[in-house]
């Protein structure tokens, strides 16, 4: 059985990208020491591709935006299950979601999605 994986897109201000940089890297610790394999949290930089539907596109970013574009992957579904039920309890998650910013990025236009590998060479 091959891995799982949970991908984001999430439009942000470029402003903010340092902000959100610091809250990824504590939120990266807390999924990798629950159980997370991998961890990924990358920003946009070449996103003006010509005839493709860009990131940016996808997000419906404004000239202020750009995206990020993260994954997690986990052993199965069931550990993904597993290693995120733990994540939302752990307290220093909570402490993170009630002390932080919120308005570092409009959670209602994360895309957001749990994937089944399809290839991994």
């Amino acid at each position: 059985m091959g891995r799982y994986v949970d991908g984001f897109l999430i439009p942000i201000a470029k402003g903010k990208v340092s902000k959100y940089r610091e809250i990824a890297q504590k939120a990266g610790e807390i999924w990798k020491e629950l159980g997370a394999l991998e961890y990924y949290e990358c920003v946009g930089d070449d996103l003006d591709i010509e005839e493709l539907v860009s990131f940016k596109k996808a997000a419906n970013t404004s000239e202020e935006e750009t995206v990020i574009f993260s994954w997690i992957v986990f052993e199965s579904k069931e550990h993904r299950d597993r290693v995120n039920a733990a994540v939302m309890d752990d307290p220093r998650m909570k402490e993170m979601m009630e002390s932080g910013e919120p308005d570092l990025f409009d959670y209602r236009r994360m895309a957001y999605g749990g994937f089944k590998t399809l290839v991994n060479l």
